[in-house]
């Protein structure tokens, strides 16, 4: 079983790094959004950590047979402004304490009250960690932003597994009508 969970994680780690160099950004443009800490990260695909999830996925009819689950169109992201925190995600996963009937399940909130803080690794991508203060069952989320635009977002939680999402940052829309008037 553990042979079976390494060889899944090598595909992924091999299929995200080809994904990651599929988009090609200027890095003066992402050294740009980083230096503002003012961005929006675009969630293409889900990464559950639960292998039952994944199995009942895939039990689907037309199920395509992966570990990943493609968001790629749907408009989740995380909005990053100054002083708010804008998150809109699916849920993919064990809850430990589920709220049977409403949505509150997956991850649909703003934050006025979170830490930032924002590092740069070895290989000179970006690694911010965000802390909420005023959401109850979100630990912290981890951005890493890669040169050329690619983002990998991770969520840890109080009462559910993790979760990672791939994806992309951009402009903030808000800044963007700004610009054109």
């Amino acid at each position: 079983m553990k042979n079976y969970i390494k060889i899944i994680s090598a595909f992924v780690v091999v299929f995200f790094f080809q994904n990651c160099t599929a988009q090609k950004t200027d890095p003066q443009i992402v050294n740009n959004l980083v230096s503002s800490d003012e961005f929006t990260f675009h969630a293409d695909r889900a990464f559950p950590m639960n292998q039952d999830v994944v199995n009942i996925a895939n039990s689907m009819p037309n199920a395509a047979g992966q570990r990943i689950f493609d968001l790629s169109g749907e408009g989740y992201s995380i909005e990053i402004k100054k002083n708010v925190l804008d998150v809109v995600l699916p849920y993919f996963g064990r809850t430990f304490n589920p709220n049977y009937g409403t949505t509150d399940n997956s991850y649909r909130f703003i934050s006025k009250d979170y830490t930032l803080t924002k590092s740069q690794n070895k290989k000179g991508n970006w690694v911010y960690k965000i802390k909420t203060n005023d959401v109850k069952n979100v630990s912290d989320i981890n951005i890493e932003i890669f040169k050329n635009g690619r983002a990998l977002t991770s969520i840890r939680s109080n009462d559910r597994q993790p979760i990672s999402y791939d994806g992309y940052i951009s402009e903030n829309e808000t800044t963007k009508e700004k610009e054109k008037l």
